[in-house]
Parts: structure tokens; sequence; C-alpha cells
């Protein structure tokens, strides 16, 4: 269930787009820019409001970042941005929303750029066909 309803800001498109651009140029790093903490990241630039906070820099493998999602009641990731953004079919999916995107084993989270889905992994910013989605979150 996601938490009180956040809004877009004026100018979130401008925001999106200049943060998308820093990703581009910064290296993956577990705890401090990986797949959860990007979605969370797109979310603050559109919305101000950063739902990931007291994970940043608070763990420094994958491994340690569910452990901590499970200390803090998450089953992980993709439970946590559940948590605080509402679901809803991909079909319906806007330019900034939230997605889920599966991998190898463990689901990505995305950000919703028409057609496509911004993914961020261990080799960079990336992007998959929206229709690889098995779920959007509303932004």
């Amino acid at each position: 269930m996601a938490s009180a309803e956040i809004r877009r800001r004026p100018d979130w498109r401008i925001r999106l787009i200049a943060y998308l651009e820093r990703c581009a140029r910064t290296p993956f790093e577990d705890g401090q820019h990986d797949c959860a903490l990007f979605l969370a990241g797109g979310v603050e630039a559109i919305t101000g409001h950063d739902y990931a906070t007291e994970f940043r820099g608070a763990y420094s493998t994958t491994t340690g970042g569910f452990k901590l999602l499970r200390k803090r009641g998450f089953k992980d990731h993709v439970d946590l941005a559940r948590h605080h953004l509402p679901t809803k079919p991909v079909a319906f999916a806007h330019e900034g929303d939230g997605a889920v995107v599966p991998t190898d084993g463990i689901d990505a989270l995305g950000i919703v750029q028409g057609a496509m889905i911004y993914v961020l992994g261990e080799h960079g910013l990336g992007a998959r066909p929206l229709t690889d989605a098995t779920l959007v979150l509303k932004v």
C-alpha cells in the first residue's frame, strides 16, 4: 500500500532530464547509485520527496541492502517502492513513473520514458522496452 500522495513539481520534466544526465555519468555502486536508489532519486527529482533517504550510504553490497530492507520490514527494494508509490497497469504508464523489470533473478526498478524504461545496472544506464515491465508505480 502506498503512503500519502506525492505531487509532481511544475518543472519535473527539466529536473528529471537533469537527473538522468547525472545518472548516465555516475558509475553503479551498491548503496550509492544502484537500481533501487535510481528510482528513488527519480522520484525525488520529480516530486522533491526521497523515500529512500535512510538507505543511501547504509549498505555496500546487494546482500547488505536486502538485509537492511528486511530489518526495516520490507521484503525487498520493490516492496519499498510499492510502499511509497501506488501501482497501476503497465498500459497506463506515464513518463516519469517507476517500473519493475525482471532481470537475472532480481527485479530491477527503472523510470518510464515513453515506450522505454531507463534502467541502471552494473554496466551503467540502459533502456528496456516498456513491454518488459511487470508493474508500474505511479509517480
